[in-house]
């Protein structure tokens, strides 16, 4: 496996395999102990500031936005970059989520609910995120949601 690929957090001769990336700098990480770590010290990278867009083009835009909202619901290859394209979960692996008796419990908290909703809604989704990484609640969650879609391997487990 590539460095690139292995968790930049980990001691140097400890290094795993790197399944996740901050939200704010890309940097890779292999678990929430090393997402805490490496949250103390991120520095997020800036995106440059876009150029003003036509009042024409911006009609345009908006038009076209309206019309495939219309024809489809939203999905997550709609907001995804490319460089992103190797983060993505599986289907099935999203539907464990949608199947999760505990995940769904703790959604049924309403102080969760508005704590999700602000995340979706904040144009500064990062550092809201990290805001939030401070609530008990919120990180039970984001733990919860990690052992579904990335469960920890088994240390007694015989390789096939």
């Amino acid at each position: 496996m590539q460095e690139a690929e292995r968790c930049g957090v980990c001691p140097e001769g400890d290094r795993r395999p790197a399944k996740y990336r901050c939200p704010g700098c890309r940097a890779r990480y292999c678990s929430v102990p090393c997402y805490k770590k490496h949250k103390e010290q991120c520095v997020p990278k800036v995106d440059p500031v876009p150029q003003p867009a036509s009042a024409e083009t911006l009609m345009d835009v908006h038009r076209e936005k309206s019309l495939n909202a219309e024809a489809r619901p939203r999905l997550a290859s709609d907001i995804l970059t490319e460089d992103e394209e190797e983060d993505k979960v599986p289907l099935q692996t999203l539907q464990q989520l949608n199947e999760s008796e505990e995940l769904q419990g703790l959604l049924l908290n309403p102080h969760l609910r508005q704590l999700l909703l602000a995340v979706d809604q904040a144009a500064d989704k990062n550092s809201l995120m990290q805001k939030h990484m401070q609530e008990p609640l919120f990180v039970e969650f984001v733990d919860c949601c990690l052992q579904i879609v990335e469960p920890p391997e088994k240390e007694n487990e015989v390789p096939e």
